[in-house]
């Protein structure tokens, strides 16, 4: 089981970071995660398979003014 944003993903264990994001509409572009209270680069998504046990927060920058 993985934590996403302090909610449990059963079906995300074992699918890359990369995956997961594209499933569930983040622009890749326009956020940033940390795994386990660090961050992941956005050249490890690809690579980065998801564990059980994962803490992920993905977090999304908005503009405004």
């Amino acid at each position: 089981m993985v934590q996403v944003n302090g909610e449990r993903i059963d079906a995300a264990d074992g699918v890359t970071l990369a995956r997961y994001l594209e499933q569930n509409g983040y622009k890749k572009d326009r956020i940033a995660v940390e795994c386990n209270g660090e961050i992941v680069p956005k050249a490890e998504y690809e690579s980065r398979v998801l564990q059980d046990g994962d803490v992920i927060e993905v977090v999304s920058f908005v503009g405004g003014g």
